[in-house]
């Protein structure tokens, strides 16, 4: 698929940006996914390629954190696995979805985040005792693992409030570990949906290196700032962007309307 020169760097601008967020508060799909859809790529595609670029990004996160000795391995172990194969699972099914409902759904979909976004509460930053086993987390992770083989976008949100939430968790080691979990769930999805033949290598590839810079850029914020902040630009950018993919008047969802 070629795209003009403008819309590429269009798409790579996005995922500069959506590096950046996702580094320090989770939901960079929430822009990457509606931009490549918006540009004309086709859904499963634009899953496949969302998932190249925003898994060199998370793992060049999850390195700074590591390096920053903010990583716990040992604990969240068994958790990485039920990401593994819940992310292998989702990925698989999205491919047997029939695309127009993809593309009908995806909007509705973003609209949902925006507002998990905007009435999800402010996370503390100091460790608290943990809410949940290891097991119900593991059972967690892994069906937010297959939320995201499935489509993606807030993941990296819902796994930091999670660890937050029910892990006890302080901010700063959430979006961490975040990071540890969603380098699995990225890696499992990305593999099914290449063997499934979706991948854009050429785009996927430009997308990854400005995901990658974002991220690094984003992970060094977290670290000295937190995540504070990010909400209100992720929530305007992403429902510009789910407003242009609904005024197109061939979206299968005014059909179904």
């Amino acid at each position: 698929m070629e795209l003009p020169i403008e819309t590429l760097i269009f798409l790579v601008t996005v995922a500069f940006m959506a590096g950046g967020i996702d580094a320090m508060a989770g939901g960079g799909g929430l822009l990457t996914i509606p931009a490549l859809m918006a540009a004309g790529v086709p859904p499963v595609s634009a899953l496949a390629t969302n998932k190249l670029q925003s898994s060199a990004g998370t793992a060049s996160a999850f390195v700074a954190f590591w390096r920053a000795g903010h990583i716990d391995l040992r604990r969240f172990a068994w958790p990485v696995i039920a990401a593994i194969i819940g992310s292998g699972a989702g990925a698989v099914a999205v491919q047997q979805v029939d695309p127009s409902f993809l593309s009908g759904i995806v909007p509705l979909l973003l609209i949902l985040m925006c507002i998990y976004f905007i009435a999800s509460p402010k996370m503390g930053a100091a460790d608290r005792r943990a809410r949940i086993s290891n097991l119900g987390l593991t059972l967690l992770i892994g069906a937010i693992g297959f939320y995201d083989g499935f489509f993606g976008p807030g993941t990296g949100s819902f796994l930091t409030t999670a660890l937050v939430a029910l892990a006890g968790l302080g901010l700063l080691r959430a979006i961490a570990n975040a990071k540890l979990l969603n380098l699995a769930t990225n890696l499992a999805g990305l593999v099914a949906l290449i063997a499934g033949g979706q991948m854009l290598w050429l785009l996927g590839f430009s997308m990854a290196a400005a995901n990658v810079a974002g991220n690094q850029v984003g992970a060094r914020l977290a670290i000295r700032y937190g995540g504070a902040g990010v909400r209100p630009l992720l929530v305007i950018m992403s429902a510009a962007l789910t407003i242009k993919l609904l005024s197109d008047p061939a979206n299968p969802i005014w059909h179904i309307l």
